[in-house]
């Protein structure tokens, strides 16, 4: 029988209950640590909010997460985040790629490092997709570097659209997606059939990686233009209740998005929280009137985090779905008298695990009573990273040959895990 057992081992991996998949809320301008899940009520640096219990007994957050606050047990918050990146450009790209910039070396996102990972070549979706991501501080944090196009994400949502306004029928579906007018199946099967007589002809005399991206990217177009699956991107299928407890903005729609996605075996989905309210800017980067701002913020993040890990629990898929929330990096405790705003502090803060392969209910590490050091229990992003790797059931150590011949791990070899939250 021992010839059957690999046999019987591939099945099973192939099985979908086995499948892992990743939801990473991306809080762009990097989000106040002591005004989301920090909170020192007993120091000036403190602030305007409150701090609130939650479902864990001792662990408190801010009063504007009241939702959240009741999903704590499925929750690890690690609060002794610390980098030396304070600058937007740096900081985005190291946190989506657990490395800084550096010579040639182009370095894959997360969403292209875990979709190579975890996802299949021949699904009817893109393994990879990206909700309004906003590359403008950043843009080579958002790409998939030297893994090459075919790991690139697919792009929906435009925040430079005024914050995608929600009545827009089109403003999370795919584009260019439907038939030209007066175009049949027949029709465009001969332009395919076309097509690929003209690439194959120009590929044969002219091998090169950028001609194999090009005809992979048409293959997936025209086989998820073929497919069912598409249907994902059509939210008005959704009960209108379900919409309004996601929140009818461009974040609590894209996380709705996202959940249909993971449900239909996309293994990585990125959703950008970029602008609330008056705060139209990089949201979270809060310089000038730093409580209203993150008041704002919380009001549209709450309800679309909350709700989604509910749907997802409700459905089956909050065990094997990861769900990461962070920033590129925290916010000074001290508080700008004049403009009442908080800068860049990359020294101290916080981020948010929770769902599969995470052992919520639980506080990782400690700042101190200001806020303005780590005194216990200090997370690299690189640790972070290593952590992510474990709870998706990647191995960290997994190489990739870059751009220039030289292999990559996914994180830093010195990287620890966080092994207190790993379930």
């Amino acid at each position: 029988m021992a010839p059957w057992f690999p046999a019987l081992a591939e099945q099973a991996a192939a099985d979908p209950a086995r499948r892992r998949a990743c939801i990473l809320l991306w809080m762009s301008g990097g989000p106040s640590q002591l005004d989301t899940f920090d909170p020192k009520p007993e120091h000036e640096n403190g602030g305007e909010f409150k701090p609130i219990d939650t479902s864990v007994p001792g662990i408190q957050i801010c009063e504007h997460l009241p939702k959240i606050a009741q999903q704590m047990e499925r929750m690890a918050v690690i609060r002794s985040m610390s980098t030396k990146e304070g600058d937007h450009t740096r900081a985005t790209y190291l946190a989506h790629t657990g490395y800084l910039p550096q010579g040639p070396i182009r370095y894959p996102t997360l969403g292209s490092l875990f979709s190579k990972e975890l996802g299949q070549d021949a699904a009817d979706l893109p393994n990879f997709v990206s909700i309004a991501p906003n590359r403008f501080l950043s843009p080579g944090a958002f790409g998939p570097g030297f893994l090459g196009p075919q790991y690139a994400p697919l792009i929906v949502g435009d925040p430079g659209r005024g914050g995608l306004q929600m009545n827009e029928a089109d403003s999370l579906r795919v584009r260019n997606i439907d038939l030209p007018r007066g175009v049949d199946q027949q029709q465009l099967g001969g332009r395919l059939g076309l097509l690929d007589t003209l690439e194959t002809g120009f590929a044969a005399a002219r091998p090169d990686v950028t001609v194999e991206s090009h005809r992979l990217a048409y293959e997936k177009a025209v086989r998820m233009m073929r497919s069912t699956a598409v249907g994902a991107f059509a939210l008005d299928d959704e009960d209108a209740t379900l919409r309004d407890a996601y929140g009818r903005n461009a974040f609590g729609q894209g996380c709705l998005l996202a959940r249909r996605l993971v449900e239909r075996g996309v293994p990585f989905v990125e959703v950008s929280l970029n602008a609330a309210g008056d705060n139209q800017g990089i949201g979270w980067d809060t310089h000038q009137d730093n409580f209203n701002g993150v008041r704002q913020m919380c009001e549209v993040l709450d309800p679309a985090w909350s709700t989604l890990l509910e749907d997802l629990r409700l459905r089956g898929l909050l065990e094997s779905t990861l769900m990461i929330w962070m920033g590129e990096f925290g916010r000074t405790p001290q508080i700008a008298a004049d403009r009442t705003g908080r800068d860049h502090f990359p020294v101290a803060w916080s981020t948010a695990l929770c769902g599969g392969g995470i052992r919520g209910g639980q506080v990782v590490g400690r700042t101190s009573t200001d806020g303005m050091s780590v005194e216990d229990r200090k997370v690299s992003t690189p640790d972070f990273l290593a952590t992510v790797c474990r709870a998706l059931g990647v191995d960290p150590a997994t190489q990739n040959i870059s751009n220039v011949g030289r292999p990559i791990r996914i994180a830093d070899p010195e990287a620890t895990p966080i092994e207190e939250v790993l379930a």
